[in-house]
């Protein structure tokens, strides 16, 4: 559509002229190098603390590539192997340090009984030695590095079944690979308990399938997902160097952990359970264990400043809460922690340095709150505030929280959203011309297109990336066919990315630029609409997001009502000229009033939704049976709209 538009409103501004200037590529401009030579003189970049915490314990590596079941590489080993040494000029120092951290992989041991596997994924996988196998704490993103991490564990330490899984929270990269460790057989009959926070369902599939095809676009530029590994590309994110590849599966918690928390005895260990949802994460919880006096923070404490609103998108998180949690935290554990890990990076040991490590980031989380709600309540807008939050003092001298994965200029904006939502106060900004249309009158304000790239190439030219990289965006918004002005804003966008500390803006600015050289050509790694997914979820939930597919201007007829049978559950759809609105049926089905009814697997639906299975061979070979007005059937698969996972982002 907003192309469509574009391509409307372009003949005032089609003819463009060549310049003879070509802007830098792959390279790292003067004003980038004063920039991060200004961040490696204001940081103590050199302390090797926390690199000798990262090693400590190492038992041993993965040597290859870690495989998935179809061959493709989940993981390769050796592609941040070029990190050594001094940051170069097109990475800030601070993000180059934190990928060095990061990239020291292999399996370690932080006391006595409790192991990570670290560096072949962007979350860690904690093993706890229970008295008959393994508790395994959040199995990863996909299977394959799951499976290799244990494989690796069990060769060194001695071979253990798996006995548990605890899930400490309702993100992707704490679950998905949980086949990797335990079988659909032990899962199905009960051998192995998977424990998760309540609300753990709920809040994952609200992630990853409601909104998921959005967010997985998203995620593409968050983590970087097409950008080479490289001294010009990809570097880490932050909080991890980078999302295994694979395919993501969902399987319910068979035991949750209650809003109060509680002790549990899992394999001969005691868990000290604490609530920790709506901070990090919607559903989220931390656990003590007073056998090793360690606390594992999941990803509420981690080695870094997180996203108060992720880049890929979520609920806006409650900062306020997160501080008060984190205060919780140290006054119920970090007074008797002797060590304290998480689900990223490398633990903290010694119990003043845990307790060090919890108050600086109860401080940042309020920090952020305070000075965001300060600012607003003195009449300062959205972006005034992020650009006057200024930093705690702590962060001189305290890597761990550093803006590697989230800023403080976006989580300001964040806090703010979270209060008073997207409008700043401002009223001109209440109602504003949709990208598009503004990025035309934006030109014409300029004085046509050729005056607007010259403005933009002496901000560019200044250093001032930032500026020029909004003048390039209008121009190739008004004109996508503009290829100057592509490669001045994919120029810019390189620049910006050469200078952040956080690895999520890094590879949103690197994104950008590769994708207006190189046009969108697709870089998914993982699928959260995997049949692995989608045939585990509740059946209500898989429907609410067939509902956000519902198209009314591809309606035909009056609707009407249509059952859905699955042999563990039912669905009735009331289907409307301009709602589909779907409806758990509790109980018996009998008598439910419907016009038209279907039976059939949860396992074939999913197929007919992915476009794997023919909905006439389901009929025909009796694995699908219609009855009533089998019309409806047509209406409604009709008027769902098709998904775009690659939808562009960096022209209309």
């Amino acid at each position: 559509m907003r192309a469509i538009v574009s391509a409307m409103v372009l003949a005032p501004i089609m003819v463009m002229t060549s310049h003879a200037q070509e802007p830098v590529k792959g390279e790292a401009t003067a004003a980038t190098k004063e920039a991060n030579a200004k961040v490696a003189q204001k940081l103590p970049i050199a302390d090797q603390k926390d690199f000798e915490n990262a090693r400590r314990g190492f038992l041993g590596k993965i040597e290859k590539p870690v495989l998935n079941a179809d061959g493709s590489v989940a993981w390769d080993v050796d592609q941040f192997d070029f990190m050594k040494g001094a940051a170069p000029d097109t990475v800030n120092p601070s993000l180059w340090r934190q990928g060095q951290l990061n990239n020291i992989h292999g399996l370690f041991e932080v006391t006595k009984g409790i192991y990570q596997i670290r560096g072949y994924d962007l979350a860690q996988m904690t093993l706890i030695a229970g008295k008959s196998g393994w508790i395994v704490i959040d199995p990863l993103t996909t299977p394959a590095p799951a499976k290799a991490g244990l494989e690796l564990a069990n060769t060194i330490l001695g071979e253990r079944p798996v006995s548990a899984v605890i899930y400490t929270h309702s993100h992707g990269d704490h679950f998905g690979g949980v086949w990797g460790v335990i079988s659909q057989a032990d899962y199905a009959s009960g051998k192995v308990d998977v424990i998760g926070p309540h609300g753990f369902l709920r809040e994952s599939i609200g992630e990853s399938v409601i909104a998921g095809t959005a967010m997985n676009r998203r995620v593409q530029f968050q983590f970087g997902t097409g950008l080479p590994a490289g001294k010009d590309g990809h570097v880490g994110v932050g909080l991890g160097q980078a999302l295994s590849r694979g395919d993501v599966a969902l399987i319910p918690p068979t035991k949750t952990v209650g809003a109060d928390g509680g002790v549990m005895e899992i394999d001969g260990i005691t868990f000290d359970f604490m609530d920790a949802g709506e901070t990090e994460a919607p559903a989220e919880l931390v656990f003590y264990l007073p056998q090793f006096k360690a606390l594992h923070s999941a990803e509420v404490v981690t080695r870094n400043f997180h996203n108060v609103l992720t880049p890929r998108g979520a609920l806006v998180r409650d900062t306020l809460k997160w501080s008060k949690v984190i205060d919780e935290m140290l006054t119920r554990y970090g007074v008797k922690s002797d060590i304290l890990l998480a689900s990223h990076h490398w633990p903290t040991w010694g119990r003043e340095n845990v307790a060090t490590a919890l108050k600086h980031q109860r401080g940042l989380y309020r920090y952020v709150h305070d000075q965001t709600m300060r600012q607003a309540n003195q009449g300062a807008t959205i972006h005034e505030i992020a650009e006057n939050i200024g930093e705690p003092d702590f962060a001189q001298t305290d890597f761990g929280v550093r803006d590697y994965y989230g800023t403080l200029n976006h989580n300001s904006k964040a806090v703010y959203q979270r209060y008073f939502g997207w409008w700043d106060g401002v009223p001109a900004n209440y109602y504003q011309h949709p990208p598009v249309q503004a990025a035309v009158k934006y030109v014409e304000a300029f004085g046509g297109a050729e005056k607007a790239l010259a403005i933009g190439e002496k901000a560019f030219q200044k250093g001032d990336y930032r500026w020029a990289a909004t003048i390039f965006n209008h121009i190739v918004y008004a004109n996508p066919a503009n290829e100057n002005a592509k490669k001045w804003l994919s120029s810019s966008y390189e620049q910006l990315g050469f200078q952040s500390e956080s690895g999520a803006w890094r590879n949103i600015f690197l994104s950008g630029a590769k994708e207006l050289r190189e046009g969108n050509i697709g870089n998914a790694i993982v699928s959260t609409a995997s049949e692995r997914v989608l045939n585990n979820i509740p059946a209500i939930d898989l429907f609410d997001s067939i509902a956000t597919r519902f198209n009314p201007s591809k309606m035909q007829g009056d609707g009407g009502i249509i059952q859905f049978n699955f042999p563990n559950s039912a669905v009735s759809v009331d289907l409307g000229k301009s709602v589909l609105f779907p409806r758990a049926i509790k109980g018996e089905t009998e008598g439910v009033k419907s016009d038209a009814s279907v039976t059939i697997s949860r396992e074939n639906f999913t197929k007919i939704l992915l476009r794997t299975a023919n909905p006439l061979v389901l009929i025909q070979s009796g694995d699908m049976q219609i009855s009533g007005d089998t019309a409806l059937l047509t209406a409604l698969f009709s008027s769902l709209d098709p998904v775009d996972p690659q939808f562009d982002i960096v022209t209309p």
